[in-house]
């Protein structure tokens, strides 16, 4: 199943992931250790968010360094542009509107 990134940042889990990687890279034991759940559910999670495109695992040595690709994002960022555009003209709308009522 291919998943996409809105899939990805639906889960609070992920975003707390991406938010951390989006300040350094860490190895994935590093991760696991950030959060309650098991390293079995951290792994998952990695695993969706690699397959987004979202982070990256790479072998370094012994160890499995992950990094955020936060630039996968912007479908996110362009998709709620859309709707920020139609807000900011309704809301322009409606303050002109307010605006003329108070001038009579």
């Amino acid at each position: 199943m291919r998943r996409d990134v809105f899939q990805a940042i639906a889960d609070p889990t992920r975003r707390e992931i991406i938010s951390l990687l989006a300040r350094n890279p860490l190895n994935i034991n590093t991760v696991a250790d950030r959060f309650p759940t098991s390293r079995v559910a951290i792994s998952k999670h990695l695993k969706i968010l690699t397959e987004c495109g979202l982070i990256i695992v790479q072998q370094q040595g012994r160890e499995r360094i992950c990094e955020a690709q936060p630039e996968k994002l912007r479908e996110v960022s362009d998709w709620v542009e859309q709707y920020r555009q139609f807000w900011n003209e309704n809301l322009d709308s409606l303050e002109r509107y307010l605006n003329e009522i108070q001038a009579k």
